[in-house]
């Protein structure tokens, strides 16, 4: 079958697995001590323009989210999201799992909006009684977001300065980073994360690593963040494993140069759908496609194509992900637009 159910189903870029080839037998020191994670620290610094930034490297996705949530929150504070947000519906609680609450917001098209936020800042502490609430510490946003839209750098910097004003950490998820920046839509580049954040990670599981995320503190990591991290079972004992991803991702532009072939290929898949006349559910720019099915060409399809069903809507028909990776290939792409 093909499959465009998600951007982590297939390995790693041959260039990592023949690089762990050559250096299985290598005997490397442990947690992340090695030359090699070294070596991709300072890159990623280098990328980011940002030489003082510390970087660490964590095995997943959800690790990093309860992790660092985990260690910038103090214990009676909670973190701003979009009601879509990553660790508000697809974490299965694990923000929640260590003490802290994700206070939801409404959103707009996946994105949370600098003025809902400010207005229920505003709100919140207009209110006589907000001592015995949950008091907002940070802010989420996930870039791309989870319906594959994104950020401009005008949106980032208005969040930014309103996390600046009342004092909130401002956390973006970027899981998908890589598909975000090789958007023709995308105005925002590493620099400009690094400037704008207080932390935030730069995604491997979903674009060209077996598994792994860089976390990135552009200023300082809280206290004893290696501790917490080991705390929550995201520190990996071989760290040189997930050293040798992002250095050799970050070796001559191989995470720019994949992400951007993804995102290509999607934007040709939605230019052909459009141009058959199919429905999208909203306007992604980046890998993710969200496309509007009937029941029974949903039925029809999936007998020869993985998908995600997103969400079904009251008409009975429904939103189903089409993702396209660093792996997908054009002859893919083709055959699934001669089965739609």
């Amino acid at each position: 079958m093909l499959s465009f159910a998600s951007d982590y189903t297939q390995g790693a870029h041959p260039a990592i697995l023949e690089r762990m080839s050559q250096l299985n037998l290598v005997q490397q020191p442990g947690y992340g001590e090695d030359p090699i994670c070294r070596s991709a620290r300072e890159k990623i610094r280098a990328a980011c323009a940002c030489p003082e930034a510390e970087v660490f490297f964590l095995v997943g996705g959800t690790q990093a989210n309860a992790t660092i949530l985990s260690a910038c929150l103090r214990n009676y504070e909670g973190v701003i999201a979009a009601h879509t947000g990553h660790i508000a519906g697809h974490e299965a609680g694990a923000v929640e799992a260590t003490g802290h609450k994700v206070i939801t917001l409404p959103g707009e098209n996946g994105k949370l909006r600098a003025a809902d936020l400010e207005a229920y800042l505003a709100s919140f502490y207009a209110d006589d009684a907000h001592d015995h609430m949950v008091r907002p510490g940070m802010v989420y946003l996930s870039f791309p977001t989870e319906y594959g839209t994104l950020y401009s750098r005008a949106e980032l910097t208005a969040i930014a300065s309103l996390c600046r004003r009342y004092e909130l950490g401002l956390f973006v998820d970027g899981a998908r980073l890589g598909y975000g920046l090789a958007s023709p839509s995308c105005d925002v580049k590493l620099p400009d994360l690094a400037a704008l954040c207080d932390v935030f990670y730069i995604g491997g599981t979903k674009v060209g690593a077996l598994f792994g995320e860089a976390v990135v503190f552009p200023r300082k990591a809280p206290q004893c963040f290696f501790t917490t991290v080991k705390q929550h079972g995201a520190l990996l004992a071989k760290g040189w494993l997930l050293g040798l991803q992002f250095d050799t991702l970050f070796t001559d532009g191989l995470y720019a140069a994949i992400s951007r072939h993804a995102v290509e290929l999607a934007l040709q898949l939605r230019g052909e759908l459009a141009a058959r006349g199919y429905e999208f559910y909203i306007d992604s720019p980046t890998n993710q496609q969200f496309v509007v099915l009937s029941a029974e060409d949903l039925r029809r399809l999936s007998e020869k194509v993985e998908v995600t069903v997103w969400e079904r809507l009251e008409d009975g028909r429904a939103v189903v992900r089409l993702a396209t990776s660093w792996a997908t290939t054009h002859k893919q792409v083709e055959a699934l637009m001669a089965l739609l």
